[in-house]
């Protein structure tokens, strides 16, 4: 089928388009950029120039295509509520285009919109009332829309960290805070958990979502399903040579700001229905855990 891929020159993006392509689908990716869309034509897909804000280019590519795999956000957290609401409207766009067809309409989303503190799993209802709302707004509204609108939409929730060269997420930016302040911060013990997933699986997953998920299901993007920060802590500690530092969340705000919070979260999840329902074996690839792949690839020059 002809795929649509939003966040096309992404780092999930990316794999998904060579994902796809070696399936047997064809790509068709958004491109704001003259970069972004030498990206996506060298990996040898399609490219459809617009960007979040262009409903219109939104329209035109979800209509040309046999299903859409919605990956792009906004990562503006100084305007939450706005990238949230772009995120909305772009998808409300594509699904209009797509009404009554059956198409398959794939949204990344995220495990930290479950409650936390417990193992979550795909049927647990998301976290309400937080400052991630609006997020979550965002995979409400597809499950809206696959009833409505005759569409088999469906909702990928990825972990706090999708790991892999060219990393520019979380765990690279906890490293740098640690550089900066020669020690890494931690809130409490650490003991608390992040589920994790190799970029590589997660793009497995995104197609096998496309290809036979049910309409208004959610996926977890799960391999493994809860890392201690203290182990995250340690091998930054180890490969930077600074000491680990345990503090009460308001002093670690002072080196990781609000993300601070994010890190102390305590987020294990599961995939085993995941697994199940959709054939996904996340260790299949012969991928390497987090916590190898940091020691292997995150404190080199070419970790890019």
């Amino acid at each position: 089928m002809l795929v649509f891929l939003t966040g096309a020159p992404g780092f999930i993006g990316r794999v998904t388009i060579e994902e796809l392509l070696n399936h047997g689908h064809e790509v068709l990716g958004l491109a704001r950029s003259d970069a972004s869309a030498e990206t996506i034509s060298k990996l040898g897909a399609q490219v459809h120039r617009g960007d979040l804000e262009d409903l219109e280019s939104l329209k035109s590519g979800a209509k040309k295509a046999d299903g859409v795999i919605h990956l792009a956000f906004i990562h503006d957290f100084s305007d939450y509520a706005k990238a949230a609401a772009v995120d909305q409207a772009a998808i409300e766009a594509m699904a209009s285009t797509m009404a009554g067809t059956g198409k398959p309409l794939v949204i990344a989303s995220g495990t930290m919109l479950v409650r936390k503190g417990k193992l979550a799993t795909e049927d647990d209802e998301p976290e309400r009332g937080t400052p991630f709302q609006v997020r979550q707004d965002s995979a409400d509204l597809v499950v809206k829309l696959s009833k409505e609108k005759g569409i088999r939409g469906s909702i990928v929730r990825l972990p706090p960290t999708v790991h892999g060269k060219g990393d520019k997420g979380l765990i690279p930016r906890f490293i740098d805070a640690a550089r900066q302040h020669n020690a890494v911060s931690i809130v409490g013990d650490g003991s608390n958990r992040w589920c994790a997933v190799h970029r590589l699986d997660a793009a497995v997953l995104f197609r096998l979502a496309l290809e036979k998920g049910a309409s208004g299901a959610y996926y977890h993007a799960v391999a493994e399903q809860g890392v201690p920060m203290k182990d995250i802590a340690r091998v930054v500690g180890k490969k930077l040579q600074v000491p680990v530092e345990n503090k009460p969340a308001d002093e670690v705000m002072k080196t990781l700001g609000f993300l601070a919070l994010v890190f102390a979260a305590d987020n294990p999840t599961s995939s085993e229905k995941t697994q199940r329902e959709l054939g996904w074996d996340p260790r299949a690839s012969g991928q390497p855990d987090l916590l190898a792949d940091m020691e292997a690839h995150y404190f080199l020059r070419s970790h890019v």
